[in-house]
């Protein structure tokens, strides 16, 4: 039983049946204990699958086994069979047992509720359903780079360490730097405005900061936003960007991730016609109307679309909804207003279905230093510290516009989660900072 000689799980079922003999390493994933038989369902990075060691046959084996215990590490050498009854239709009859690590008592028992899993993250990692959203989650990440990559953009860093607010003050953490202070970052964009005058198209995957006092299941203090920022490209141009982008994302995960959305219980077929579907693009105003004169919600104009209403739009379409144009009032002080109609902001947000609401918000940048200035003063900021930013329209201005993606809103809404916690592997709410 040499090291070198260890597959996994999933190459020793696809060498079947030309070969039989297989040596494996993992984990116990789950035991039964008989007079006559040791059931041990064996994991490792790749899959499950049942073993068996028979007293009659390998009495020595049989009584090695009997410590084993869940999460207890081994190396064993059998014979691979088919077996309908088993988890994964196979079986491996074990002739050789060595035993790495037995491991202690495992904390996490039957009894499963949310705290506990939270308190034993990094344990909880190990089961089934978190390990297929993280292979899931790396073709996204995967995927989105690969889309921006091969349409021409250059990825791009910005700092997370940033002396301003790009989203808004009162979501901005505060840290120690030196003998000064500085915030998290929420959002690579205004970095980015800097990057399209040198390479024309950017984009980014990096961890993002929002101070929001929220304990709901679609909130998260740190996730991963993948941006885009492009020279020339107006609002109507970029939606379409964001359009392709998402049903890359999908077709991507239908092709690399089968057994995992699978394993999810997710409906593959619902997955599929997102990918072929054509995603209406309406205005704010068009939103109000579907929402007060056909579902009687009375939303007043002015007001964001908040989770109850994104739903029942999403739902409106039974596919994933732009929305552009929401009021200038409430927009970021980038966003401009609109030549048409000042009351409406050249941005836009796109609400996935069932449920997981906002995906992607992004607009049209502000090419007016007096409109931002104004903005940023009604807001309570000092636009003196932002004369850097305002250098990008002092020379050579050009149209540009840039949207984010919510990594782990996509991840929840394509694997088709309950809570946006189960997206990332160690969530950072309000209320959880460990392990």
């Amino acid at each position: 039983m040499k090291d070198s000689k260890y597959i996994t799980i999933e190459e020793a079922i696809r060498r079947f049946p030309e070969e039989t003999q297989f040596n494996l390493r993992g984990w116990v994933y789950r035991e039964r204990k008989s007079n006559k038989f040791i059931f041990i369902v064996l994991r490792d990075e790749s899959d499950i699958i049942q073993c068996v060691i028979k007293k009659n046959k390998t009495p020595k084996l049989f009584e090695k086994a009997q410590d084993l215990t869940i999460e207890s590490s081994i190396k064993i050498r059998g014979e691979l069979r088919e077996d309908s009854r088993a988890p994964t239709g196979y079986e491996l009859g074990v002739t050789e047992l060595k035993v790495v690590q037995i491991a202690d008592p495992f904390p996490i028992t039957e009894y499963q509720s949310i705290e506990l899993l939270l308190e034993n993250r990094h344990l909880w990692l190990r089961s089934r359903k978190i390990k297929a959203i993280l292979k899931i989650r790396h073709t996204i990440v995967g995927a989105i780079h690969e889309f921006f990559r091969n349409r021409g953009y250059f990825e791009f860093d910005a700092p997370i360490f940033q002396p301003s607010m790009s989203e808004g003050g009162a979501t901005l953490f505060k840290v120690d730097y030196f003998e000064d202070f500085v915030y998290l970052s929420q959002s690579w964009q205004l970095y980015a405005e800097a990057g399209i005058f040198s390479l024309g198209k950017i984009y980014n995957m990096g961890p993002t900061f929002r101070a929001e006092k929220s304990s709901t299941s679609r909130h998260l203090s740190e996730f991963w936003m993948a941006e885009m920022e492009a020279a020339w490209m107006e609002l109507d141009e970029i939606i379409e960007v964001a359009k392709d982008e998402i049903r890359f994302i999908i077709s991507e995960v239908i092709n690399k991730n089968k057994k995992d959305l699978e394993i999810l219980e997710r409906d593959i077929s619902i997955l599929e016609k997102y990918v072929n579907a054509k995603y209406p693009t309406i205005k704010y105003a068009k939103a109000l109307e579907i929402l007060n004169n056909t579902y009687d919600m009375n939303v007043p104009w002015g007001k964001d679309l908040r989770t109850n209403e994104e739903k029942t739009l999403a739902e409106h379409f039974n596919v994933p909804v732009v929305v552009t144009h929401y009021p200038t009032e409430i927009m970021g002080f980038y966003k401009p207003p609109s030549e048409e109609n000042p009351e409406e902001a050249l941005c836009f947000d796109m609400i996935a279905p069932e449920g997981y609401c906002e995906i992607i918000g992004g607009s049209q940048r502000s090419l007016s230093i007096k409109n931002m200035k104004q903005r940023l003063e009604k807001e309570g900021e000092d636009p003196s510290k932002y004369e850097w930013y305002f250098d990008l329209r002092r020379y050579g201005s050009v149209p540009h516009s840039g949207y984010g993606v919510g990594v782990e809103r996509v991840v929840s809404w394509i694997c088709g989660l309950d809570n946006i916690k189960d997206a990332i592997p160690f969530p950072r709410t309000m209320d959880r900072k460990e392990p």
